[in-house]
């Protein structure tokens, strides 16, 4: 069951020669998910290969480095004869900014776009899987982060102990697998218990756009397979990252490690350390190991996982 991100633009406010600004792509089991179409994302997703067959496009907020690509990529897919419709999602008071950009370039498109302003704490229900959205803390604009969260897989099936009990191979074995007590033709009942492991967890990648360090992102990241948080800054620009409602490294990873994440990605750097990035992968280190600095094309796959599921698993206080 794949389930990747691929960093599309990774730097803050404007483009560099070595990266573009901000847009990454989950792809799970061929769906393709797109966060942020910041300038040149159509290119992008030419570039490393990521499908124009998308449905779906989130918003984190619709500051100009996050939205500007979305007139380019909508007339492309229409020059392409699109019919199917596209959805885009944004936190509250996006829409307008949203409709602008569908409205760019004058000619009409040949598919369907809805616009739908979110709420933080929002759900929405997936075959497989849930994106939950989350207050950031990004000065005075209006952001959200989201987690994107598959539900605990089924346990594993005992085929070996099924056939030494008489359970006859078919229909039997899959109504046990998703829980069901059956009956078999002697009249004997059994249970899924008796031939089910327990649940095991489901994957989590937690995005948080541009932010502040915040408890919101903490709670979201709870034990999150990865957390892919902006670092806008090293620690020598601390207080201009408090004036402009970014992250320093450091600040990522010390809620990294609030959250009992399991791997960190950083991104959204300043041009400043667009070459030179070593400085922030160093002072986030020094607070927590497992990290790495996002590089336009990066691709990440997270493997399926035989954790078991704690059903007592809370977010903290």
């Amino acid at each position: 069951m794949p389930f990747s991100i691929r960093f599309l633009g990774t730097s803050a406010a404007r483009p560099t020669v070595e990266r573009g600004v901000s847009a990454l792509a989950i792809v799970r089991e061929g769906e393709t998910l797109l966060f942020d179409c910041g300038e040149g994302t159509q290119r992008q997703m030419m570039r490393y290969g990521v499908s124009f067959g998308l449905d779906d496009i989130f918003f984190t907020h619709t500051h100009s480095d996050h939205v500007l690509g979305l007139t380019g990529l909508l007339r492309t897919l229409s020059l392409q004869g699109r019919t199917d419709a596209l959805r885009l999602w944004g936190p509250r008071g996006s829409a307008k900014v949203l409709r602008q950009c569908i409205s760019m370039g004058g000619d009409r498109l040949t598919y369907p776009v809805t616009v739908t302003e979110i709420d933080a704490g929002s759900t929405l229900q997936r075959k497989d899987y849930q994106i939950v959205t989350f207050p950031v803390d990004h000065g005075g604009a209006r952001a959200l982060g989201y987690a994107v969260a598959e539900y605990d897989r089924l346990g594993r099936f005992n085929p070996e102990l099924a056939r030494a009990w008489g359970v006859p191979e078919g229909p039997l074995w899959g109504r046990l697998h998703k829980g069901e007590t059956v009956t078999l033709p002697d009249g004997r009942t059994v249970s899924p218990a008796e031939l089910v492991g327990a649940a095991r967890r489901g994957r989590k990648i937690v995005l948080t756009g541009d932010t502040r360090p915040c408890e919101a992102t903490v709670a979201a990241a709870w034990d999150a397979d990865l957390l892919v948080h902006e670092a806008t800054f090293g620690e020598d620009e601390a207080e201009r990252a408090v004036e402009t409602g970014h992250s320093t490294a450091t600040e990522a990873a010390t809620v990294a490690k609030a959250a009992s994440a399991r791997r960190l990605v950083l991104t959204h750097l300043s041009a400043r350390y667009s070459r030179d990035w070593g400085q922030l992968e160093a002072e986030a280190r020094a607070v927590f190991p497992h990290v790495q600095v996002a590089k336009d094309g990066l691709e990440i796959e997270l493997p399926l996982s035989d954790e078991l599921a704690d059903p007592d698993a809370s977010t903290p206080a």
